[in-house]
């Protein structure tokens, strides 16, 4: 280390994996806005924050399986960080916004833009539902920057229409609820026939037609909307690449061949 400088902490590095999660990997810069914003809170330059970013390239499995290294000059403790971080995405995700919060000097629910009217809720505690709203925020915003804001069947780049789907439901499976290798970015017919089972993606990320549509295929919109993209390879994330057990699962219980 050179004199002046001043090791990480554990949670500067747990907010600062926050924000490798939530920014697209072409903008890890010292020049993006958020990355100027984070290096203000935490009392260090814009350089040292997206050399942080890209130091945790180099740990990223997904980026490691495209051939891209990142920075190699990682700590012991960004090691540490990283992986409990990524080995438990509920936990981590929310304690990295807490973190963040802290530092904002703001509340969570502020900071998330959460208000009241979302958390007056009927059998669900504040601190649930808060939990879950910033849950939600956390994925869907990884989600979007891991697929650039583009859905991976149609190309399609407008938010209101993209939805992080889970490839296994956010019901049956807690411990990867938050998990981006849970997740793919989609738009919003697609979801809804992903969701019951009249699309799927196979372990080569290419998509599969139920035969009940193909039998349509007189149909336009059905040519259109869906057998068009028969055997077509998804667009694929720059990071956090969808997990071949959970496309699996997806194929086996889900989709109705």
């Amino acid at each position: 280390m050179k004199d002046g400088q001043r090791l990480w902490t554990r949670e500067e590095l747990i907010i600062a994996i926050n924000l490798y999660c939530k920014l697209p990997f072409g903008q890890l810069d010292s020049r993006n806005p958020d990355v100027i914003h984070l290096a203000e809170l935490l009392g260090r330059t814009p350089g040292s924050i997206a050399y942080k970013l890209v130091n945790f390239a180099s740990l990223d499995p997904s980026l490691k399986a495209r051939g891209i290294k990142g920075a190699s000059n990682t700590s012991k403790l960004d090691k540490s960080v990283w992986n409990e971080f990524f080995n438990n995405w509920d936990i981590l995700s929310y304690e990295s916004e807490m973190l963040l919060s802290k530092f904002e000097n703001k509340s969570i629910e502020v900071v998330n833009e959460i208000s009241e009217s979302d958390i007056l809720k009927e059998g669900t505690t504040r601190e649930q539902l808060v939990r879950i709203r910033i849950g939600q925020s956390f994925f869907r915003r990884t989600i979007l920057a891991s697929y650039d804001f583009t859905c991976c069947v149609t190309g399609i780049q407008q938010a209101e229409f993209l939805v992080a789907e889970h490839i296994v439901p956010w019901s049956l499976d807690q411990k990867n609820r938050l998990n981006p290798r849970n997740g793919i970015l989609i738009n919003a017919l697609h979801d809804k026939a992903f969701e019951n089972g009249l699309i799927t993606i196979d372990t080569n990320y290419k998509i599969k037609v139920p035969s009940i549509l193909m039998k349509q295929r007189k149909l336009n919109s059905i040519e259109d909307y869906f057998i068009k993209y028969e055997g077509k390879e998804i667009g694929l994330p720059t990071r956090f690449l969808p997990d071949i057990e959970f496309l699996k699962y997806h194929n086996q219980e889900r989709f109705k061949p």
